[in-house]
């Protein structure tokens, strides 16, 4: 099993920024891709941003130029730099492991993302 600690959200004026953690324990596979997941109110969950474990990077294209995604492999935790944040920003962010074939994705529990005018 694999277990996501997420960190980070809050209240942001927008043109604001946020830093998203999230720490990844248990039994883990090294070869994963790890990212984060939104879902706004009477919305579906979607794609903000994924990195794979050797540093290849996928953004929504509301995201990119703003977002930056990270990650350090060595202490299984991923990262999330929010610029420049938007009110359509607002949201819950859900941190992701997946591994393995078939595939077998982990979620966090999810932090608010607030963003206010």
């Amino acid at each position: 099993q694999v277990q996501l600690v997420e960190s980070g959200g809050g209240l942001v004026q927008g043109g604001g920024s946020l830093r998203l953690s999230c720490a990844a324990s248990g039994r883990i596979d090294g070869n994963n891709v790890m990212g984060w997941y939104r879902q706004a109110p009477g919305k579906q969950r979607e794609l903000v941003a994924i990195m794979s474990h050797s540093g290849i990077r996928n953004y929504a294209d509301s995201v990119e130029g703003r977002f930056t995604i990270s990650r350090d492999n060595a202490k299984n935790t991923v990262y999330l730099q929010m610029n420049s944040l938007k009110l359509e920003d607002t949201a819950v962010y859900y941190c992701s492991l997946k591994s393995g074939w078939p595939t077998v994705a982990y979620w966090g529990q999810g932090t608010q993302v607030a963003v206010s005018s």
